[in-house]
């Protein structure tokens, strides 16, 4: 008797759940979302399913906010309330204007320095071949607000339609303090104007901080800094600080969320118990690609995934179909080329195939980046409330 071929690989399924809010159980939600939706739908669980939770509704059912207040407070108290460099931050009032709202409240003057053409992810205050015609190095040019004024006029966001430079500038002033604006990327640029500085971008902080600490800086802290320990009873992340940060209401931020190992943990437990399928579990925030038509990078929490099970642990170790098919097996088709393809997919004996040509093009990044992409996508950031996320099939591969 022929053996059946199964026709379907990776699904990813959104998981309606309820409201969350501080407080709740939120394993004991999960997982009885989960199960309701696999007695709706039909399907069952199976071993090695991943079901991914959106750190938006964790951070929500830990109550970890805090207030433009308590981001004032842990500025002044770690910048000293005079003259503070706030360099290299994104651009974007759901990320940032809120964070830059309680730094401006705890200074006499903000120094601000924004990156360009682009921000770290990829928001666009100029285009690359508006610097070609002003003949504008961005790799060594420092401008002045009046300068870039000059060369580039007013460039609105395509997405939010909000001039960012006048944004942030207003927004400083409507907090008390003086505002200063000027160009550059290399980071040491801004201690012609102050000693004293935040650096607030996401992925390179760890080199802008050596790079100003060596040229001289007085003081310096980077966003993952502040907050990184509660203030007046303010939520905060030890590890990240305001990193991953999301505006909440119009004075409150919801912080990355913290502490979640055992969330996932008890996930697992809780699945194992309930129908003896062992899943992975994983906490995670935004995905990790490139939007091509508006040259975005999603990336702006500091890790895609904080808090996942163990089996999570590791890359992809894939060959490449495409690569066998057309090169070891090319005098074969149909049935006999299935064969030596499945046989050749059995053979793998769980060593790394990095550098092997048969594995070249799979991808090697990280499990956690991959599949909390892919929920990402799926869940969306919109009103489709799915803050959970099934993805089954993920570990399978041709001869399942």
């Amino acid at each position: 008797m022929q053996e059946k071929i199964r026709r379907v690989g990776t699904v990813s399924r959104g998981i309606r759940c309820p409201i969350i809010r501080e407080g709740d159980d939120l394993a004991s939600i999960v997982v009885d979302s989960v199960l309701e939706a696999a007695e709706s739908e039909g399907f069952a669980l199976r071993d090695r399913d991943v079901i991914a939770v959106t750190e938006s509704v964790v951070a929500r059912s830990q109550g970890n906010y805090a207030s433009v207040s308590d981001i004032a407070a842990d500025v002044k108290a770690k910048l000293g309330g005079e003259t503070v460099g706030v360099i290299l931050p994104i651009l974007s009032r759901n990320r940032f204007a809120i964070c830059l709202r309680g730094i401006a409240m705890a200074a006499k003057k903000i120094v601000l320095q924004l990156s360009y053409p682009s921000d770290e992810v990829g928001n666009e205050l100029v285009s690359l071949d508006a610097l070609d015609q002003a003949g504008v190095n961005p790799y060594s040019d420092i401008l002045s607000l009046e300068q870039y004024r000059a060369l580039f006029g007013v460039n609105i966001h395509p997405f939010t339609g909000v001039d960012y430079v006048a944004y942030y500038g207003d927004l400083i002033r409507e907090c008390g303090a003086e505002a200063e604006i000027i160009f550059a990327n290399d980071p040491r640029a801004i201690l012609k104007y102050t000693d004293t500085v935040l650096n607030c971008d996401i992925h390179t902080r760890k080199r802008t901080k050596r790079l100003l600490t060596n040229a001289g800086a007085k003081t310096v802290y980077s966003l993952d800094e502040i907050l990184n320990q509660p203030v007046n009873g303010s939520g905060y992340n030890e590890t990240f600080g305001l990193l991953g940060s999301n505006k909440s209401t119009e004075d409150k931020v919801k912080l990355f969320p913290r502490d979640s190992q055992k969330l996932v943990d008890t996930v697992q437990e809780k699945i194992l118990a309930a129908t003896g399928k062992k899943v992975e579990v994983m906490v995670y925030g935004d995905g990790a690609f490139k939007d091509p038509q508006g040259k975005i990078w999603e990336l702006a929490d500091p890790v895609v995934s904080p808090f996942f099970t163990p089996g999570l642990i590791g890359t992809p170790n894939e060959l490449k179909l495409k690569y066998l098919a057309d090169n070891d097996f090319r005098d074969l088709s149909g049935e006999a080329l299935r064969e030596a393809i499945s046989a050749r997919i059995r053979e793998k004996d769980g060593s790394s195939l990095v550098g092997n040509m048969v594995s070249q093009g799979t991808t090697p990044r990280q499990l956690t980046d991959l599949i909390g992409s892919l929920c990402d996508l799926t869940s969306g950031s919109g009103d489709k409330g799915t803050p959970v996320v099934l993805v089954q099939g993920y570990f399978d591969n041709y001869t399942n």
